[in-house]
C-alpha cells in the first residue's frame, strides 16, 4: 500500500500520509526489539558462562539459538503467517527455551568426564542417557502451545504467531541438541585434548639438546 501511494498519489503542500493502527505498533515494537533481542541473547550467554565457567561450553549450548530461530522462521513461512509483535516475543522466549535441553545434556556429559570417563564414552553415554529427558521436555513444551497455534477464535491473531514460532523452534533445537551438540562437543574438546597430549609428549628443548 505504501509503494502504491508513493507512486500514484500526489499530495498538496502541507499534507502528508501517516500509517497507524497495528502497522504503527509493529514499527515501534521492531525498533524496541532491535535493542531487546541483543540484550536478551547477551544475558543468556552470560548465564551459560556463569554456569559452565567456560566460554567454549557456553558457546556450544548457545549454538542451539540460531537453529531454533531458523525453525521458528520456517514454521511461520509454512503456515503463511506474517511477522508480527507476538511473533517477535515468541522469538525472545524461544531463545531461552532453546538452550534448556543443551544445558541438561552438556551438564551430564561434563559430570561423566569429571568422574574419569573418556571423552567419546562420556559423549555417547550422555547422549543416550539424556535422550528421553530431552525428548520429553521438547514434547511437553511444544504440546502446550498446540491449542494456541490452532486457535481461530478471538485473540488468535496474537496467539497463533507466538505459538507457531515456539513450536517450530523447539523442534529444530531438539534436533540440534540430540545430533549436532554432541558432535560440536566432540570436535572442540577432542581438539583440545589432542593439543594437550602433544604438549605432554613433546620433548623439552633442553632435553633434546642433552640427548644430541
Amino acid at each position: 500500500m505504501r509503494a502504491k501511494i508513493d507512486s500514484d498519489v500526489t499530495l498538496q503542500e502541507g499534507y502528508y500520509v501517516q500509517y497507524g493502527g497495528t502497522f504503527e505498533q509493529l514499527q515501534s515494537a521492531a525498533t524496541r526489539l532491535q535493542v531487546v533481542v541483543p540484550l536478551a541473547l547477551m544475558l543468556i550467554f552470560g548465564l551459560l558462562f556463569m554456569l559452565f565457567r567456560s566460554a567454549r561450553d557456553a558457546a556450544i549450548v548457545f549454538s542451539g539459538v540460531p537453529l531454533a530461530l531458523t525453525g521458528g522462521v520456517v514454521a511461520l513461512a509454512l503456515r503463511d503467517i506474517p511477522m508480527s509483535i507476538s511473533a517477535g516475543i515468541g522469538f525472545i522466549a524461544l531463545s531461552g527455551v532453546a538452550v534448556l535441553n543443551g544445558v541438561v545434556m552438556l551438564s551430564f556429559i561434563k559430570d561423566l568426564r569429571e568422574r574419569g570417563m573418556a571423552l567419546d564414552e562420556a559423549i555417547r553415554e550422555g547422549a543416550l542417557t539424556r535422550l528421553r529427558p530431552v525428548l520429553m521436555t521438547a514434547l511437553v513444551a511444544s504440546l502446550g502451545f498446540v491449542p494456541m497455534a490452532l486457535n481461530v477464535g478471538a485473540g488468535s491473531e496474537v496467539q497463533r504467531p507466538l505459538a507457531t514460532v515456539v513450536i517450530g523452534g523447539i523442534i529444530s533445537s531438539t534436533i540440534l541438541t540430540l545430533i549436532v551438540l554432541p558432535a560440536l562437543y566432540r570436535l572442540i574438546h577432542g581438539r583440545k585434548e589432542r593439543s594437550a597430549d602433544d604438549n605432554t609428549t613433546a620433548p623439552s628443548p633442553d632435553l633434546a639438546q642433552g640427548t644430541a
